[in-house]
């Protein structure tokens, strides 16, 4: 999804004022100029100008969810384009401006699907993917399951986390050693990456799991 409409600049159907007066045939669009189109015909090579309709828009309702907390916004898209799970697009309002993904789509009557056509949309359900927070499970390094503990750490959405290498957050450093990718994450042929080299986007990663390289001795507390 998008906040706005690419019209195609090659080719556009249009009435003939020529050959084809109630029909539209195929035009070629030579030049833009004054909100006006130059275009010539595809039958008769006729060249008029056109006055292109405006493209009819949709405002949607969209939930943004970040670190726990969430707020409401609206924007604006194209009436006939289509809302998917995994889009994301530039959310602009008065007091933010940031990357969201979709992450669930909300038709009248409270179902909940994939996708749908911009304009049956109830509420599009969307998370902060600028910057975000991912969760790490760090083992100590005898492997001891029990005494593994639980670290959030904050990075932006781009920054890349890869099995087999170490990560340092403050004074904690750990050797990742696999990692889970979300639902709504696009690109990834499995939902849970434990080989050597295998690298995933923090807006994409649900967990990682990792094993403590702390230099100082290990605490559970």
């Amino acid at each position: 999804m998008s906040d706005t409409h690419a019209q195609d600049q090659d080719r556009i159907p249009t009435p003939c004022p020529s050959c084809s007066p109630d029909l539209e045939t195929v035009h070629e669009v030579l030049s833009p100029g004054g909100g006006s189109l130059t275009v010539r015909c595809g039958e008769c090579g006729h060249v008029h100008k056109i006055q292109p309709e405006p493209d009819r828009e949709e405002t949607l309702d969209v939930v943004v969810s970040q670190d726990g907390e969430s707020f409401t916004a609206n924007v604006t898209t194209p009436e006939d384009e289509t809302v998917e799970v995994g889009d994301e697009f530039l959310l602009e309002t008065e007091d933010v401006l940031a990357t969201v993904r979709v992450t669930s789509i909300e038709l009248e009557g409270d179902k909940r699907v994939e996708s749908a056509p911009a304009d049956e949309a109830a509420t599009v359900w969307t998370r902060e993917v600028d910057n975000v927070s991912v969760n790490v499970t760090i083992h100590p390094q005898d492997g001891r399951r029990e005494d593994s503990r639980s670290l959030t750490v904050y990075v932006p959405g781009d920054y890349e986390f890869t099995v087999g290498e170490t990560d340092s957050f403050g004074d904690d450093e750990f050797e990742i050693d696999a990692f889970v990718v979300r639902g709504d994450a696009e690109g990834y042929h499995r939902d849970r990456f434990e080989e050597a080299g295998d690298m995933a986007f923090a807006k994409d990663v649900k967990r990682v799991y990792a094993y403590d390289e702390t230099s100082t001795a290990w605490s559970a507390w």
